[in-house]
């Protein structure tokens, strides 16, 4: 520990992970490091699980950049700690905490979560828990795997807490890029106008008097594995790549694009896991999480730069990236979740916006978030702040799920996250149908003759053709007594076969 902890005065801060919990209170607003399950803390929250475990009554609002792991959302989850919860979640116990009610949950923009803490729409902060890799002699904070909402958390918390995780390699230090916006009518531009540019420090400040804890961690990241890249994703690579040919032949786009965005995924991965063997080179990716495919595109060559705010890594993944942290951080920076998702920066930058959905309607609008409506998978992550703002919106799903039983094209989506108006182009296995510029009655023969699959195609086409014809107005035709018998079908059977 000593030797990460370069300036002395925290030396006395040192307490075990149980004095730590201790000092959390029933009722408090925590906040913690963690973008995905990456740099989070875990020794703190599972001694505060303890104490529930023994009969106390404790119970907080949690808010972190994004998912975390098993050690954070899991453990304190299945403890009933987590009364509240921001603003997005991966973890099943959670997941069905929150489908029953037991955990209020606001899913949200991320980009807008830092600012919701500097406006005082949270309310009062009272505790922040920060994994870090060093401090330094200066007393700065030392980022690990991501850095999410950090530096908020260490500014607003009445009380900080640091974890020194020795099992994340001191080579880290020296990949963020900490930069903070001040609050309106202060606010200025972000001096970012290309990938690599780095506008900030390589730590994170804090208060030396607010810090009550530093505690020793050598848990490794509980990172997720990526299911391997199936037929059906390599189609949808394939099949947006040829979209991007075909924008750089036009002129729209230039020969080594613009800098590319993909979402959390196995689907997400494999899309950028297909420009390894394109033609394109001297690629830069503006993003959120770096996860296994981007790695691939720093080895063949391929990438000059990758932005993000976390590094996402599979199992394997993770391995290859702590064996070789040295030099895959020459092409990475890590940045606040408020820099790395903010719409002026992803305009400026002409991002290439590439997510996943659940399912899309015929007219393009997505579902990303909610099963039949009203159950909570994960949701709405960094993909709204990318799409609204991206030069091209793009989204993808393959066009059947549960091998066939459902389309995951369909007449009326059941939830809205991103509405017609921000989704450009459609992409699944069986095509890809470009929007721009389309009526919505034009829009939706496209998506069902390129996107949907040959067994839900004629449905489909007859949903539309009835909804036109019995419909009074013609913009945007719908048979809302058809669109809940499909969805109530979906539900009831499993199947519109």
């Amino acid at each position: 520990m000593e030797n990460r902890i370069r300036d002395k005065r925290f030396l006395n801060k040192i307490v075990t992970a149980s004095e730590a919990a201790n000092m959390i209170q029933d009722g408090m607003t925590v906040a913690t490091s963690g973008f995905t399950p990456s740099g989070y803390p875990k020794v703190i929250p599972k001694e505060l699980a303890k104490r529930v475990e023994n009969g106390e009554e404790i119970g907080i609002t949690l808010i972190t950049g994004a998912s975390v792991g098993d050690e954070l959302d899991g453990t304190l989850t299945r403890s009933g700690v987590i009364k509240r919860r921001f603003p997005y979640q991966t973890h099943k116990d959670m997941r069905n905490k929150i489908n029953d009610g037991k955990i209020k949950y606001q899913d949200m923009h991320l980009s807008h979560v830092p600012q919701f803490m500097n406006y005082g729409f949270f309310g009062k902060i009272d505790v922040a828990i920060i994994e870090a890799v060093a401090i330094t002699e200066e007393g700065g904070i030392v980022p690990s795997t991501s850095v999410g909402i950090s530096p908020q958390a260490l500014k607003l918390a009445d009380k900080v807490m640091i974890e020194i995780n020795i099992s994340q390699p001191t080579a880290l230090e020296g990949v963020h890029d900490i930069y903070m916006t001040k609050k309106p009518p202060f606010r200025e531009a972000i001096p970012i106008t290309k990938t690599a540019d780095r506008i900030g420090k390589t730590y994170m400040e804090v208060d030396f008097n607010k810090v009550v804890a530093i505690v020793k961690s050598d848990i490794s990241d509980k990172v997720r594995p990526l299911g391997k890249i199936d037929e059906n994703s390599k189609k949808i690579s394939n099949n947006i790549i040829e979209f991007l040919k075909d924008e750089v032949s036009k002129g729209r786009l230039p020969e080594n694009l613009l800098p590319l965005q993909s979402g959390v995924g196995s689907v997400a991965n494999a899309v950028l896991g297909g420009l390894v063997d394109s033609d394109f080179e001297n690629l830069t990716c503006y993003t959120e999480v770096i996860q296994d495919s981007m790695l691939d595109l720093i080895d063949a060559g391929k990438v000059n730069m990758i932005s993000g705010t976390s590094f996402t890594p599979s199992e394997e993944g993770l391995v290859r990236l702590m064996d070789n942290m040295e030099y895959y951080s020459k092409y990475c920076i890590l940045r606040p979740m408020e820099i790395s998702n903010n719409p002026e920066v992803i305009r400026r930058l002409g991002v290439i916006a590439m997510n996943t959905a659940i399912e899309i309607d015929i007219y393009g609008h997505v579902n990303s978030t909610n099963i039949m409506g009203s159950r909570m998978m994960n949701g709405i992550g960094g993909s709204g702040d990318f799409t609204r703002n991206g030069y091209i919106s793009i989204f993808t799903t393959e066009s059947i799920a549960k091998n066939g039983d459902i389309s995951s094209i369909v007449p009326m989506v059941s939830h809205v996250d991103h509405t017609e108006h921000d989704v450009e182009v459609v992409v699944t296995e069986q095509g890809i149908a470009d929007l721009r510029g389309l009526s919505p009655i034009e829009r939706a023969k496209k998506i069902i003759e390129n996107c949907a699959h040959p067994m839900y195609k004629d449905k489909l086409k007859k949903y539309l053709d009835d909804s036109i014809k019995t419909s009074k107005f013609k913009h945007e035709p719908h048979m809302i007594g058809e669109v809940l018998n499909w969805h109530a079908n979906f539900l009831k059977f499993g199947s519109m076969k």
